[in-house]
């Protein structure tokens, strides 16, 4: 809150207005003034308390809790009570240990350094020893223990730390670190950021986790976006309101709602941390204030209004007070661009003449029997689970029933499918689920089957690998509606091959750090390949690869895909000539959104117009000696650390690893 904001609240509490009034007696009515004093050491374990970390978090909310009772009233009992709190701590904390000391630390340090700062300005008792005394606690004690964050772990922790860091950096007036935490929470890697954790489509990282991380997650990002925006920097509207829209999905899945969602949503907790409910209501007020529908959220804030302490009381900006309504209204939409993509939830019409194949049945014997047919093979719903490596003949569609159809490989090593010959031609695969996981059923953590790829004897295979020996010796493949996923190498590998389609597939998850190495597999690898039509498709997270990458290749259209959250750049053009990408969404990769590299020789022909290209680690658009490159149309928000958005040269420069 800024000085306005605590005013106001203090003017609505005296003068009786709800829901003010009410919030500040309830608030007031929990403060328990004999609190456990804390201990030196804070031991919080991965499973439950060890040592420390929850009295800290009470006494830190405690402190936060007085300060506000102290600030309205003036009574000198609360300010007393606070100032024992940070004494105790600040003259008694030495670290903290074990396998959630981050987030111990991380959630206890925002209601200190709020409360510390209402106290500092406004009580005559806050003395310079007192500022000193936090302040080296949270930069010798809390900084050294926070200042690497935990990307790899799920969103929620990184969202926890970057709230404690910005806290600390406003209480310490510490402006560089101030800046780097907002960079972080734009570009960092794994599920670090507000880009890796909010989908374009509402879907939030541990949205197939349960709802209490995921509400847990949601807070954390908008209570960092919020200490933000009473600094001048406004994170919310980000994305399109970009954290709107998650929270208005995952309040609707609480609410009964079934969205589309990549994997099996959560339901999960649905009640377990119905008491975060209570924090919602200054994300619904910042919105309101702004012109933005919000209907679940305002409904979960309508039902918990009247019971609700600290997250009313404090929840109202007075710039948004006593003036007109913002109009016109703004709706929240997911991204429209290859949403949904992949497998369909229904299952299609099966050709008259199709083989259809259960569960258990030999997929392998009936590609074999319609080989050179141009018929259908089905695999029926299910999971299909195959001992050996599939080879797809010439003259064959293998199509499924939708998401329900699943191909998984047990003991399968390099490729799970691959061409029966390196001259294979007219292939259409469509309406199915190849998975590269041990299982396919969602973990309870996100992360398990990414932990589980990324070690170095993890299991080494490639989705699908089409291998054309030469250029043009394969031709006229068709992938539609496709879902590939998990798979540690390439998600699909195409070289030598002629008209290449791939519309509506979701090929992601895909590619690690196994050898060969990071950035040499990716979500999509083409090599070789000419005339290629790449559309309404989704290429997101590669664990160490690309979204897209292109070697050798010509006359390939990227048109109308999510491109998003890889772990290098969004797409990578090598050596490739011809190329048109148009109309895609290219958000939150680790490089560059689109790089043309320069090795032996640059590509040529590249246009690249009417993209929305943002929040990227690198440059929107990097290039470098490419012969005829033109760019219009495209849209950039905040991508690398330089107001330059592209970075277009006519030198031969060859990037070194080092310098991404």
């Amino acid at each position: 809150m800024n000085q306005a904001d605590l005013d106001f609240m203090k003017e609505q509490v005296l003068a009786g207005n709800e829901p003010w009034k009410g919030a500040f007696e309830r608030l007031k009515a929990s403060i328990q003034l004999d609190i456990e004093p804390p201990t030196t050491n804070f031991i919080r374990g991965g499973w439950g308390e060890v040592g420390g970390g929850g009295a800290l978090l009470r006494n830190a909310y405690t402190f936060y809790d007085c300060a506000l009772v102290w600030y309205i009233t003036r009574d000198e009992q609360y300010v007393r009570k606070a100032l024992e709190i940070i004494e105790n701590l600040s003259g008694r904390m030495w670290f903290f240990e074990e396998n959630d000391a981050k987030l111990a630390g991380g959630t206890a340090a925002h209601p200190l350094c709020a409360g510390a700062e209402i106290l500092r300005y406004h009580y005559h008792g806050w003395s310079d020893k007192h500022t000193e005394q936090l302040s080296r606690m949270l930069m010798e004690i809390y900084y050294p223990l926070l200042r690497f964050y935990f990307s790899e772990a799920n969103g929620n922790w990184d969202a926890v730390i970057a709230r404690a860091l910005l806290s600390i950096a406003v209480f310490t007036d510490n402006r560089p670190l101030f800046d780097d935490v907002i960079f972080h929470l734009i570009h960092a890697p794994a599920n670090g950021s507000l880009f890796k954790y909010f989908y374009p489509s509402g879907q939030i990282q541990e949205t197939t986790r349960n709802l209490a991380h995921a509400q847990m997650g949601l807070a954390e990002f908008a209570g960092a976006a919020r200490i933000a925006y009473t600094q001048g920097v406004d994170l919310f509207s980000l994305g399109n309101n970009r954290i709107a829209l998650g929270f208005e999905y995952t309040m609707g899945i609480i609410f009964g709602e079934t969205p589309h969602s990549y994997g099996v949503f959560s339901t999960q907790n649905i009640h377990h941390r119905r008491e975060l409910y209570k924090d919602y209501e200054f994300v619904y007020q910042h919105y309101a204030g702004k012109g933005v529908r919000m209907p679940m959220t305002r409904r979960i804030s309508d039902e918990v209004r009247d019971t609700a302490g600290r997250g009313v009381l404090t929840a109202f900006r007075a710039e948004f007070q006593n003036r007109e309504p913002v109009e016109p209204f703004i709706d929240l939409h997911p991204s429209p661009i290859a949403f949904p993509a992949g497998a369909t939830r229904q299952a299609g019409a099966i050709p008259a003449n199709a083989i259809e194949v259960l569960p258990g049945e030999d997929l392998q014997a009936a590609l074999n029997q319609v080989a050179g047919t141009g018929r259908s093979v089905v695999a029926k719903t299910g999971f299909h689970r195959l001992r050996q490596t599939l080879r797809i003949p010439s003259g064959t569609h293998l199509m499924g029933e939708g998401l329900g159809t699943v191909l998984m490989f047990e003991s399968v090593r390099h490729y799970a499918v691959i061409a029966q010959e390196a001259s294979m031609h007219d292939v259409r695969i469509s309406n199915l689920v190849i998975e590269g996981a041990l299982r396919h059923e969602a973990d309870s953590d996100p992360n398990t089957g990414r932990f589980n790829r990324t070690g170095r004897f993890a299991n080494s295979l490639t989705g699908i690998a089409f291998l054309g020996l030469t250029p043009g010796s394969m031709r006229n493949i068709v992938l539609e509606n496709v879902t590939v996923i998990n798979f540690s190498r390439n998600g699909v590998l195409i070289t030598g091959a002629d008209n290449v389609v791939i519309n509506n597939c979701n090929i992601s998850d895909n590619g690690s750090r196994i050898v060969p190495g990071p950035r040499l597999q990716h979500n999509l690898l083409l090599r070789h390949v000419t005339n290629a039509h790449i559309h309404d498709s989704r290429f997101t997270t590669s664990l160490a690869g690309c979204g897209i990458a292109l070697d050798n290749c010509s006359d390939v259209i990227i048109e109308r895909c999510e491109i998003a959250r890889n772990a290098w750049f969004g797409v990578l053009l090598s050596t490739s000539d011809n190329v048109t990408i148009v109309g895609n969404l290219i958000e939150g990769n680790c490089g560059s959104g689109i790089m043309a590299e320069f090795l032996h020789r640059g590509c040529r022909n590249v246009r690249i117009s009417d993209n929305i290209i943002q929040y990227n680690a690198g440059y929107g658009v990097e290039a470098y000696a490419v012969e005829e490159i033109s760019l219009s149309g495209n849209q950039y928000d905040i991508n690398g650390r330089s107001v330059e958005q592209e970075r277009i040269s006519p030198e031969p420069q060859v990037i070194l690893n080092s310098s991404h």
